[in-house]
This record gives structure tokens, C-alpha cells and sequence, in this order.
């Protein structure tokens, strides 16, 4: 018999639940033990954070968005923020002690699900010694090794809707609506969305855009008898010659930057350079909520039942990963290698160009 822990990391997914779902279920039909680890690390550091799942803790689960273990993206173990005596917060490694629990309590695998971030984590665990398999997820998208991240389709499925629902009250009051949608560094969650959505103008970090451009499609439209615009920009979308909008760094112990603001600075640059009424709305942490779709349900279990077999062949030290139409694995140094980007010369681009939306070019 086998026992297994099982965390979920960073940012929260649609379809993390449903990966619990199909790792519990795959692993009591082989008559292994689960337990899920709290807030990510937690429960491996403060064992009362520590519960075994049975197949009755996750029924229905599949279908719920959030996760049943709880995320935080606050928790890295290699640096940890750590309040002193003196109320003075510091930074310090706890990897050692959570690799001591994980074998005292016997645990013979550790599926992390998580995105680049808690991959390295597990990535820096593995060369530790801890057996370690990795689930991605991301809404974003960006993981390289994987064709799909669950999360991604239910994602760009909510910012969808919301241009959908965006359109009437544009073209009721001929304002232009300016959306920043999530996604980092990469467009994905933008480019899927704004052609989804009919969106006038996409703004993604792969393309730094022109403002003079993006101003003359919407200027253009009146010429069309459309006296409003929907202009989609990722949150890591950049002017040409200008830099990365942001709110600063991120909290102790975390290095990247807090993207967020580029939607805004955007409609004031439309405001002030067509005269039109523009609005900017932020979609955030709308993104990351709701039930998973059809799609993210089933790919999501497709990882989860995928990473039990992994378990079960002695495959540590891998993510799991679609390589369509089957799922693969790939050693964890890979899959957090880079990040991916989108393809200026794919198909989806051609699409988007060829029915008249701007890409800021």
C-alpha cells in the first residue's frame, strides 16, 4: 500500500477540485492512502494541517471551482516569511523540516498541482529527495510543456461573457470599453477572449503595440457606423518603447512584480487622443472563480488519473502533461524551463488579423 500527499499551490483554478476528485479516486481503487496537505505546504509543516481524504470528502467536488485544501501563493518553503519575537518579518528555509514530516508520516509520493511557481518548488524538492509528480495548473496558460493547463478554458470562457455582456452597454452609451484580462506575461487568456468576444483591438505582451494605431481602428470604426470599441489588454501588454505597468513588487519573500494598471492607462491614453468616452474595467479574480467547464472538468481529471499512474510506474521527478491527444510526462526541469508564449505566426493570429482586429501593429 501506498501513501500519498497531495497539495494545491499558487493561485487557485477552476478544476483543482476535480483533480483531488480523480487522484482520491484512482488511488482507493488501487488501495493506496490520500492525504491532502492544507494551504499548500502547511499541513507537511504543521501536521494538524495534515487530513486523509477519503473517496466520501471529495464527492461532487468535480464540479466546484476553488479547491477543497485551500492555495496561497505566500508559502514558498525555501523562503519562507517568517514573523520573529521582536514582530520584525524575515525570510527563512523550512524545506528541511517539511521533508522530515513527509518522511516520518511514511508518504511515498507528492503530487503538487501548481503553476510555474510551485513547480519549482517541487522541482527544488525533488532534487531533495522527496518523490515528487506535478499536476499543471495555471490560467494563464504558460507552463511550455503541456499543450492546456486546466483553468485556461474556464478562464477565457468568464472573460468571454464579459465582453459579450460589455458590447450593449458600449454601443448604448458609444463608449469604449478597455478590458485588462489576466495572463502575466503571456496573451493567451487576451487572444482567446478578444476574438472570441469580438473585440475591436488586442492588446498581448508578445506584441508591444502603438497607441496611434490602436486610436485609428477605433476612429475608423465611426466610418463603419460603429460609434463604440472593445479594446482586450493582457495585464503584461506594453506600449512600444514603454515599460511594464505594475503595482510594485510582491510581498516578502516573493520576487516578480504585481502586474496591473495597463487597462487603465490605456482608455486615458484613447480619452485623451480621440475625444471618445472610455471606460476601463479590470476583470482580476473573476477569472479564477466559477465551476470549471466541460473541458477544464475532463482535463483536469485526465491529470489527476494520469499522476496516480506516474505514482505507480516510479515516475518521480515529472509533470504531468498533454501532448495531444494523450497525456505524457516530462521531467520537472522542463516543464518549468520557460514559460510559452504565443505564436505571432499561428493561426490564431491570422484569424485574429484577418477579421479586422488590431493588434496594436
Amino acid at each position: 500500500m501506498k501513501k500519498i500527499v497531495i497539495s494545491t499551490g499558487g493561485g487557485d483554478a477552476p478544476g483543482l477540485n476535480a483533480v483531488i476528485y480523480a487522484v482520491v479516486h484512482a488511488s482507493y481503487r488501487r488501495g493506496w492512502e490520500v492525504y491532502g496537505s492544507r494551504s499548500g505546504y502547511k499541513g507537511l509543516l504543521d501536521m494538524d494541517e495534515l487530513h486523509r481524504l477519503d473517496v466520501s470528502d471529495v464527492e461532487d467536488i468535480y464540479s466546484t471551482g476553488g479547491t477543497i485544501l485551500g492555495s496561497t501563493n505566500k508559502g514558498d518553503p525555501f523562503a519562507m516569511p517568517v514573523e520573529n519575537l521582536a514582530g520584525e518579518m524575515k525570510v527563512v528555509d523550512v524545506s528541511d523540516k517539511i521533508l522530515d514530516n513527509f518522511r516520518r508520516m511514511g508518504f511515498d509520493c507528492h503530487i503538487a498541482i501548481g503553476g510555474d511557481g510551485s513547480l519549482e518548488i517541487a522541482r527544488k524538492f525533488s532534487e531533495k529527495g522527496m518523490p515528487v509528480i506535478g499536476v499543471p495548473k495555471t490560467i494563464d496558460n504558460d507552463l511550455e510543456a503541456t499543450d492546456r493547463t486546466f483553468g485556461f478554458d474556464t478562464a477565457v470562457a468568464t472573460a468571454t461573457e464579459a465582453l459579450d455582456k460589455l458590447h450593449s452597454t458600449a454601443k448604448s452609451h458609444d463608449r469604449v470599453m478597455v478590458v485588462e484580462v489576466m495572463g502575466r506575461d503571456s496573451g493567451w487568456i487576451a487572444l482567446y477572449s478578444g476574438i472570441s468576444g469580438g473585440a475591436d483591438a488586442i492588446l498581448i505582451p508578445e506584441l508591444p503595440f502603438d497607441m496611434k494605431k490602436v486610436c485609428e481602428k477605433i476612429m475608423d470604426n465611426a466610418l463603419h457606423e460603429k460609434d463604440y470599441a472593445i479594446v482586450v489588454a493582457a495585464e503584461g501588454a506594453v506600449a512600444a518603447g514603454g515599460k511594464v505597468i505594475s503595482k510594485g513588487m510582491a510581498e516578502l519573500g516573493r520576487s516578480e512584480v504585481l502586474l496591473g494598471g495597463i487597462g487603465e492607462w490605456v482608455a486615458a491614453e484613447i480619452r485623451e487622443r480621440t475625444g471618445k468616452d472610455t471606460r476601463s474595467l479590470v476583470l482580476g479574480h473573476l477569472q479564477r472563480g466559477g465551476s470549471p467547464t466541460t473541458f477544464d472538468r475532463l482535463l483536469a481529471m485526465r491529470f489527476g488519473a494520469a499522476a496516480v499512474r506516474l505514482v505507480e510506474e516510479g515516475r518521480f521527478g515529472h509533470m504531468v502533461a498533454l501532448v495531444s491527444p494523450n497525456m505524457s510526462s516530462v521531467p520537472l526541469e522542463d516543464a518549468v524551463k520557460s514559460r510559452k508564449k504565443v505564436d505571432l505566426n499561428s493561426d490564431k493570429v491570422f484569424t485574429a488579423r484577418e477579421i479586422g482586429i488590431c493588434l496594436g501593429d
